[in-house]
This record gives structure tokens, C-alpha cells and sequence, in this order.
């Protein structure tokens, strides 16, 4: 096995243990390795580095591990965490100073009692986990024993066509997030969906055969519309060139996924450019396109300081309307001041202020001045001048601070 970047101790390690275990219990590099290893070895494409290696065995995954352990030099295992109930083994070496990360699996088959639920595992062998996967190109393997190359469902030939085929005519009613997972590897590849697979996607959307249905409770979502629907496009936007990805998908009909509005939206690219300069979260700003932010937020189970980020920018975004609506059409606009009590009240943050900004919910100007300056202005004195001119502290000291600060701000142009 000769795989760029993997340390040859490593790979001598890997065929000996597969050796180790007879020809009954087989070990085989799958996935993305395989892949990308055939695009540059035989088509020719830049190698763009494996960040960790799919393994899968006939037998005991963690029996694997403890085989791999004794042939490699002592001290490289640094981890080894086992999943048990996919009886998968997530791995860190350390091989003459390079870290490597293995996915270590037990060969298992898979089957969906309902369509975008938890699969059911039971074990299997190499070519039940091939038949497992999502797309022709990742359901190659070469098995590290004999070296031979496995392609049962025509991989090889969709690299050729640099095409991306769906193994099964079910594949997305399974698991609707394998789109996202296709919109990453056509940005990243260069690759197209190829016309039966987009076909697949139009019906399935059409079709909408989930029992969980937009508008009911985002608890209910099964794990394919919320978990794995969330992680796949936290690597699409961590990972993956990400405006390419999401015009894919959009183009798809895949941003349905997630909400109707979202898959008409067209201001994402602004948000999400706005948010990668200003350091939001990407998705947050993404989600915020949404009918429904915070429902779409609990469905993909967003953690809990980007739910509480989106809560506090829709309680701001109503208090901006309700002061543009409170100022009327012939009354002055708001002073300097009142801006900055609806940007600072309590239970606000920052952040949210900057995400009313780039979603443009409110006026830009004060948004904005609020961001570079405003916020940044203090009352002219200190609470130690004041306490010294004679206020006591507590509230009576508060008090005249805010006083002071309103009176600074009543200086600045709105």
C-alpha cells in the first residue's frame, strides 16, 4: 500500500496485519482514500491529502487495532476510542513525528426501518459494507492483504466520467443528507451528479416521504433531517469551497433540506461572505434565512450558544422594528441614544447586533456607527471621579453614569 503522505511503517504494518488474519478476514483501505488515490495515480488530478484513513474488517475492528498496535513501532498508538455500537474504532498514531487518524470498522450491513432514521446494523462482510455507501466513486476498495483493487459497483468507470452515481435507487429516501454529502464532493472534484442520481434527488423532494413534515415539532425530525443533516453541512462549510457547494446544492433543490425559503433564498452568499469576515458562525448565518430560524435551529440541534445567538437577534430585530414603527413617518428619527438602548438591552450581545447587520435587519447606518463607535463611548467621567464629587455607589452612581453616557451620545450625529 503506497498512499502519499502515509508514514512507510505504517503501510508495511497495515498488509502485514492483514496477512496476519487469512484470507478468511480480509482488511481493505475504503472510501475517500481509494478514491482521490485512483484520481491522481490515473487520471491525474492534484493529490489533496487524506486527513484520515477508512479501514474495514472482516473481523473484530478493535481485534484489528490490537494486531495493528504490536507491529508498529512502541508508544505510535496514542488513542484508540471505540464506537460499539457500529463497532468502529476512531484511532491516533504518531509515526516518525507525523500523526495519523484512522477509522477502523467491523464490515457491517445496514437497513433502514423508516426512511431518514438511524439505520439497523448487523455485522456482514467487505462487500455488504461496500453496498452500504452512498456513491459509486466511495464503494471502491483495495483489500491490503493481496493488493487487489475491488469494484463491484462500477466506481472506477464514474471517475472516469467524473460523475456522481447513487448506489441504490433508495439511497436518499435512507438518507437525504448523502445530497449535501454529494454537493461537497462535486465542489471539491469537480464532478456532476449524474442524471439518473439528480432524478432520485427530484423525486425524493417532490415526494417528501418523511413522516416529520416542516412546521411540526423539531424533536420529532428523524436523524437524517437534524444530526446528520447539521454535520454534513458543518463539513460543506468547514471543509469545502463553500459558495460553489451551496450553489450546487441550491441547484439540486437540496437547500429544501433544510427550509423552503432557504432553497429561494438568494442573499446567502452576501450573509455567509459577511460572517466569514466578521467571524459568525457560518451556519447560524445560513439558518437565519430560514422561515422559522429557531425551529430550524433545534431540528439540526445547533449548539447551544448559536441557538441562544439567533434567539437574541430575532428579540433585537423586533425591538428595531418596533422603534421604527414607534418613530412614525413625520416624527424625528430615533436619537443616538435610544439606538443604543435597543442595541444594548439586556440579554443582548455584540453578536447579535452584527448579525441584524449583515442580514440587514435594520437600517445600516446606525447599525453600523453602533459597531465602530457608538457602543464604544463612555460616560466623560469615571465612577471613582463621582464617587470622589460625592455619589454614593450603588444605584445612584448607576444612574449617573448612564446619565453622563446619554449626554456624550446626545453629542453624535444619529
Amino acid at each position: 500500500m503506497d498512499v502519499p503522505g502515509v508514514p512507510p511503517a505504517l503501510s508495511a504494518a497495515l498488509v502485514a496485519a492483514a496477512r496476519a488474519g487469512g484470507p478468511a478476514q480480509r482488511l481493505a483501505l475504503v472510501g475517500g482514500a481509494v478514491r482521490d488515490l485512483l484520481l491522481h495515480r490515473v487520471h491525474n488530478d492534484p493529490w489533496r491529502g487524506v486527513p484520515d484513513l477508512d479501514l474495514v474488517a472482516d473481523d473484530s475492528a478493535i481485534a484489528l487495532v490490537r494486531r495493528l498496535e504490536a507491529l508498529l513501532p512502541p508508544g505510535s498508538l496514542r488513542s484508540a476510542q471505540e464506537h460499539g455500537a457500529y463497532g468502529t474504532v476512531e484511532v491516533e498514531l504518531r509515526i516518525d513525528g507525523q500523526t495519523v487518524l484512522l477509522d477502523v470498522a467491523t464490515a457491517r450491513r445496514e437497513t433502514y426501518p423508516q426512511p431518514g432514521e438511524n439505520p439497523k446494523v448487523v455485522p456482514g462482510v467487505l462487500a455488504d459494507d461496500l453496498a452500504r455507501r452512498d456513491f459509486t466513486i466511495n464503494a471502491i476498495a483495495l483489500d491490503l492483504a493481496s493488493g487487489e483493487l475491488l469494484d463491484p459497483h462500477g466506481g472506477q468507470a464514474d471517475l472516469q466520467r467524473r460523475e456522481l452515481r447513487l448506489l441504490h435507487p433508495h439511497s436518499l429516501r435512507d438518507d437525504p443528507s448523502r445530497l449535501v454529502r454529494g454537493a461537497r464532493y462535486a465542489a471539491r472534484l469537480g464532478f456532476r451528479l449524474e442524471p439518473g442520481s439528480r432524478e432520485q434527488a427530484r423525486r425524493t423532494l417532490a415526494a417528501w416521504p418523511w413522516a416529520w413534515h416542516s412546521g411540526e415539532r423539531p424533536g420529532q425530525a428523524p436523524a437524517a433531517l437534524g444530526t446528520r443533516l447539521r454535520m454534513e453541512f458543518e463539513l460543506l462549510l468547514l471543509r469545502e469551497p463553500w459558495p460553489v457547494a451551496l450553489a450546487i446544492l441550491q441547484e439540486w433543490g437540496g437547500l429544501a433540506l433544510l427550509d423552503a425559503r432557504l432553497q429561494a433564498d438568494r442573499h446567502w452568499r452576501r450573509r455567509l461572505r459577511w460572517a466569514q469576515r466578521s467571524g459568525l458562525p457560518l451556519l447560524v448565518a445560513l439558518v437565519a434565512g430560514a422561515a422559522d430560524p429557531l425551529a430550524l435551529a433545534e431540528r439540526l440541534q445547533l449548539p447551544h450558544r448559536q441557538h441562544r445567538l439567533l434567539a437574541q437577534w430575532l428579540e433585537l430585530r423586533d425591538r428595531l422594528a418596533g422603534l421604527k414603527a414607534g418613530a412614525g413617518n413625520d416624527a424625528e428619527p430615533p436619537s443616538v441614544a435610544a439606538w443604543c438602548g435597543a442595541l444594548e438591552a439586556p440579554g443582548g450581545s455584540p453578536e447579535a447586533v452584527l448579525l441584524a447587520l449583515i442580514t440587514g435587519s435594520g437600517p445600516r447606518r446606525p447599525l453600523l456607527r453602533w459597531w465602530l463607535r457608538w457602543r464604544h463611548l463612555q460616560a466623560p467621567e469615571a465612577a471613582a471621579d463621582l464617587i470622589a464629587r460625592g455619589v454614593r455607589p450603588g444605584p445612584a452612581l448607576g444612574a449617573e453614569l448612564r446619565r453622563l453616557r446619554e449626554v456624550r451620545l446626545g453629542q453624535e450625529r444619529p
